[in-house]
């Protein structure tokens, strides 16, 4: 993905042009995995979770979720990406220089990673912008993720 915008998550919430991306949880597994889930509260400014993903089993906020999700001020956004999803080509990590720190991956810009930028954009350019496969574990959509234990219930 290369991130072409940027909004806050009110923006986010806001854009029409985002509103299919906002979760509905007795949709089908597409419209339950939303990522357009937080926003303010415009009286109080308070942080509101949308019963999502991220929300406890109930619907309810889950704090910790809440908090490491909007613990960034902006969403990325792109107009350039390719999702390959459970049909992602193998890659052997290390040689382009990535290391995860904090939860975040993080690329040392080298001459491996623009040789395989170059090469993604080459071998797919009729996809860009296109979901090829859906996501690892789509199966799932109706479950809840707990970012401080990682268990996905």
């Amino acid at each position: 993905m290369k991130v072409t915008d940027t909004q806050t998550f009110d923006e986010y919430w806001a854009n029409g042009q985002f509103r299919l991306k906002r979760p509905l949880r007795n949709g089908s597994s597409v419209m339950m995995v939303g990522d357009n889930i937080y926003h303010r509260d415009s009286n109080t400014g308070t942080w509101i979770q949308e019963d999502s993903h991220h929300s406890s089993l109930d619907g309810s906020p889950n704090i910790t979720n809440l908090q490491t999700d909007t613990s960034s001020t902006r969403v990325l956004i792109s107009k350039h990406f390719y999702y390959f999803g459970s049909s992602a080509p193998p890659l052997d990590l290390s040689s382009i220089g990535y290391k995860n720190i904090r939860s975040h991956r993080k690329f040392e810009f080298n001459d491996s990673i623009v040789t395989f930028i170059k090469k993604i954009e080459l071998q797919y350019f009729k996809v860009r912008n296109t979901v090829i496969s859906d996501p690892f574990n789509f199966n799932d959509a109706e479950k809840r993720v707990d970012q401080s234990t990682g268990k996905v219930s």
